[in-house]
């Protein structure tokens, strides 16, 4: 009965999304359009541009791969953290724990300013800032025995770059992990068609950890855990699923975040070959056969670009410069790709050659899913279902529909475009943006347990070395963030005002990790400037924004987020200093020569 319910109301909103679009062209039938698969070839041109040429430039006069190196992760493997990996399912594993829900909701907020200025960011943010720096944390990692970016601060730079560097890495994975729990309440309460394929999807990351484990033909595995995933998508369509009551005495959304990281919590103390490396494999098989739907029904349709190139902002508007660069991180730079590059995919690594196809490449897939968030967002087929187009869609820069729009925006491409019922396309698209925020959750907890057993490690706390109190650590770190920052709505609503942050924050981490591989660089005589110039331009707008947002929470009075973006920003200058003063010793000693280059381990 529901699930009929559901497909009328669904079907009636199909209809009249078509009918608005009829008039919508009607309307503006004399007016110059311009097709959104301009959109699509700019970005897709600049990315294999970035693949074919600027990484492998990179990876052969930069970084200098050696295939004969060995890697961590045959040098200390055990089964659990240290597992050489099938670049393909290590690419997979990787792409899904950096991308989460993050490079859809950022450029959905983005093109409120405008079409234009997103996808100039996106592009050559991923060319020449993500892969460079995705890939570098990866590289200097594996040569420093798979250590954490903030671990490694400490051997490239000094112990008291890692000992801060550390805090801002911690601060970082918390705002993740408690802004992530919040886009997954709400995207289950909302569409309750995405809570029976989400949770589905456990039991078959299992399955497929168990059998690649096995050695079981990765191909075949692949297809049929695909298959599967979307059979549980189609049953979620016809099936909604909501908890059976206030559980905890927190409302829905509160209920399912205490849920969510019950889940996250057990997650990252599993072997990763067992949940982790899988599910987000089979999450990255399912990426890759989304994003062909979606790319070949623009393709298909032709949509019209219903959002201004520039748009007329409202008065109250935050400004373009720096915001545009913290709103949109992942997609086209985010620090939280270095943490995992060199906390987790870094351990995974089975030969040096691969990073240059796990790191760069990871980050031209997420390119390209903020490239389609863009053209979902700001095509006819989405706009139209507005009688008043676009500035009824976005009437403000909070008052767009973040994520809610590349649902139904991307939903409509793929109904239109390839005649598959609205119902499930809403519902694939659903699930995806749980899955991959769920995907940077299971991840994002893992780190955050290893930061707190690095702490355990390096100052002799005994109980933090314990996976279980770190992992509570961890988990009760996040939760107090949640619930702890709100809008006054309900508990654990606080996601909108975590993101700006958040964003800050991700982009100060990235000019820090940037710092760090750049000295290294140094060290061994290599040229640092293509990793240099993107970190100065990255701090520059980080650190202003960063002051912008922190006299914005002042005047709300939001004092939790006032002081995690002080003490984050603090920690920037000093990790500067501290890394200025290191290649200045550096420059004067005349030490970085090609002799550097034998050191092969830690000891580098």
């Amino acid at each position: 009965m529901g699930g009929s319910c559901v497909e009328a109301a669904l079907c009636q909103r199909a209809l009249t999304c078509y009918d608005a679009l009829l008039r919508f062209h009607n309307n503006n039938s004399g007016e110059h359009s311009m097709s959104s698969i301009f959109i699509v070839i700019f970005g897709l041109v600049g990315f294999t541009f970035g693949w074919f040429v600027y990484s492998k430039f990179i990876a052969e006069k930069i970084y200098r791969l050696d295939p004969n190196f060995e890697t961590p992760a045959h040098r200390f493997e055990d089964g659990v953290d240290y597992v050489p990996t099938n670049k393909f399912v290590l690419w997979g594993s990787h792409f899904t724990a950096v991308a989460g829900a993050a490079p859809i909701v950022g450029p959905a907020i983005a093109v409120y300013w405008g079409w234009a200025p997103a996808l100039l960011w996106v592009t050559f943010g991923s060319i020449f800032f993500a892969g460079v720096h995705d890939f570098g944390a990866l590289w200097a990692s594996n040569r420093h025995d798979a250590k954490s970016i903030g671990a490694l601060s400490e051997s490239i730079v000094s112990t008291r770059v890692r000992s801060v560097l550390m805090i801002i890495i911690f601060l970082l994975l918390v705002l993740v992990n408690a802004m992530f729990a919040t886009i997954i309440a709400d995207e289950m309460v909302i569409y309750p068609e995405s809570v029976f394929p989400a949770w589905a999807a456990i039991p078959v990351a299992v399955a497929v950890g168990v059998l690649i484990r096995r050695k079981v033909n990765l191909l075949a595995i692949s297809i049929i855990g695909v298959a599967i995933l979307y059979f549980t998508i189609y049953i979620g369509s016809t099936m909604p699923l909501a908890l059976p009551g206030d559980i905890f005495g927190l409302g829905e959304r509160g209920n399912w975040i205490i849920l969510l990281y019950v889940y996250a919590g057990i997650a990252s103390m599993l072997p990763v070959w067992l949940l982790l490396q899988p599910r987000d494999y089979i999450n990255g098989a399912q990426l890759v056969l989304g994003l062909f739907v979606l790319y070949s029904a623009v393709l298909l349709t032709m949509p019209d670009v219903a959002a201004p190139m520039f748009n007329d902002v409202a008065a109250d508007t935050p400004p373009l410069w720096p915001i545009l660069f913290v709103t949109i991180a992942c997609g086209a730079l985010s620090g939280f790709h270095g943490i995992v590059s060199s906390g987790t995919s870094a351990k995974q690594l089975n030969n040096e050659k691969d990073a240059r196809f796990v790191g760069y490449l990871g980050a031209l897939g997420e390119g390209s899913l903020a490239l389609i968030t863009i053209v979902a967002v700001t095509g006819s087929l989405y706009a139209a279902t507005a009688a008043g187009g676009w500035s009824e869609l976005y009437p403000s820069f909070t008052g767009g529909p973040s994520a809610g729009g590349f649902i139904t925006g991307g939903a409509l491409l793929i109904s239109e475009g390839w005649g598959i019922p609205l119902a499930f396309s809403q519902t694939m698209l659903a699930v995806m943006v749980v899955l991959f925020a769920g995907t940077t959750m299971d991840a994002g907890l893992r780190l955050t347990r290893y930061i707190i057993q690095e702490w355990g490690n390096i100052y002799e706390i005994v109980p933090l070395k314990n996976n279980y109190i770190s992992t509570l650590v961890a988990v009760g770190a996040c939760l107090l963030l949640a619930f702890g920052v709100s809008n006054g709505n309900y508990p654990g609503d606080g996601g909108t005002l975590i993101w700006p942050v958040f964003g800050a924050t991700n982009q100060i981490l990235a000019s820090m990790t940037l710092i760090v591989i750049s000295v290294y660089l140094i060290r061994l005589g290599r040229p640092a400037r293509y990793l240099l110039a993107p970190m100065m331009f990255i701090l520059v707008m980080a650190a202003w924004a960063g002051v912008w947002y922190v006299m914005d929470y002042i005047s709300k009075g939001q004092w939790i987020l006032v002081a995690i973006q002080v003490a984050v920003m603090a920690s920037a200058v000093f990790i500067i200093l501290e890394a200025w003063s290191t290649i200045s010793k550096l420059r004067r000693e005349d030490n970085a020569g090609d002799d550097g280059e034998s050191v092969t381990s830690s000891s580098e």
